[in-house]
């Protein structure tokens, strides 16, 4: 027999989380929204919600990243579990199209 103690520590629960992502300003409209909707997919594919998406558009960086002087700001309000938000950051390191990301833990 299990105690219920034992079961709430090894489930994961759902977090809140703010992730801002700057992508780059040389991809094409329909390929920034496939970015955002692969982000989308990849939160809700690990169980995670999204409770908003906001589109800042292009803005002025405040120093070069990657030869770009602007950058596409979106920002993500999700709900993810932890394991998956380490997953989530590998993911948007590696992208081409993205040149920032910040995840943060909102405390409850």
């Amino acid at each position: 027999m299990v105690s219920d103690a034992v079961v709430t520590e090894t489930e994961e629960q759902l977090r809140d989380y703010e992730l801002m992502v700057i992508l780059s300003p040389e991809i094409a409209e329909e390929q920034l929204e496939a970015t955002i909707d692969k982000i989308g997919r990849f939160i809700t594919g690990r169980g995670g919600t999204i409770a908003d998406t906001e589109r800042w558009g292009k803005r002025k960086l405040a120093y070069p990243i990657k030869h770009s002087l602007e950058g596409n700001y979106v920002l993500i309000k999700c709900k993810l579990k932890p394991a998956s938000s380490k997953e989530l950051e590998a993911n948007l390191g590696i992208s081409e199209e993205v040149l920032r990301h910040l995840l943060v833990k909102l405390e409850s």
